[in-house]
């Protein structure tokens, strides 16, 4: 079985940050669907955050209580020293997100752009659709973004799910209200193409 924190540990220190296929100069569509839901003084989680520079975009958006969690300090590292003094400002949260305590009814925003279709055991997607139930304020939002149908089958060297909208919704079920789906053709840096779906629901 597949270390998850050593796995990507050795990723996020064998790539600079521009060479994993996930990255982005800016993460357009995620700062879109948060603009849209949250005002300056939300609480946001950025869940598999990483060295993303969602959190760039958001603090240059004038956001300001932040947090990202990864399981890759190494990761966390490299966020923090790109956004130098700004990092102060931001809650760092080193762990795996199925396993991790987070405080109850914090959040108004939980975004996850490619960390959910990493979780291949049925067991795991519970654990996190739980931690969502918990941590995200009732009537706060839930940005997931996992690859689509027509995206790879694996990723970074791991086997990973894929998803119509439908059901990615599902996964998360009744107490998460689908307001709107969107789908995203990402180009990595090697050039290849990757479908994204974005589920953006609210919690009831």
């Amino acid at each position: 079985m597949v270390d998850r924190r050593q796995h990507w540990e050795a990723v996020y220190r064998s790539k600079a940050a521009g060479d994993v296929s996930w990255f982005q100069p800016h993460a357009a569509s995620s700062l879109r669907l948060i603009e849209g839901c949250a005002d300056r003084e939300a609480h946001i989680i950025d869940v598999g955050g990483g060295n993303s520079v969602l959190v760039d975009d958001l603090a240059d958006a004038g956001y300001r209580n932040l947090s990202v969690l990864d399981l890759a300090e190494s990761a966390l590292a490299a966020s923090r020293a790109r956004l130098g003094e700004r990092a102060q400002s931001v809650q760092w949260i080193a762990g795996d997100i199925t396993r991790v305590e987070l405080p109850v009814a914090r959040y108004d925003v939980w975004h996850d752009r490619a960390v959910f279709h990493f979780l291949t055991d049925p067991a795991d997607r519970a654990h996190y659709v739980e931690q969502v139930l918990t941590s995200v304020k009732p009537g706060g939002h839930v940005i997931i973004a996992a690859f689509g149908p027509g995206g790879p089958l694996q990723c970074s060297g791991l086997d990973v799910m894929r998803y119509a909208p439908d059901a990615l919704h599902a996964e998360f079920g009744a107490p998460f209200r689908l307001l709107r789906y969107e789908t995203e053709i990402h180009h990595t840096p090697s050039g290849q193409e990757q479908e994204f779906v974005y589920c953006y629901c609210r919690r009831t």
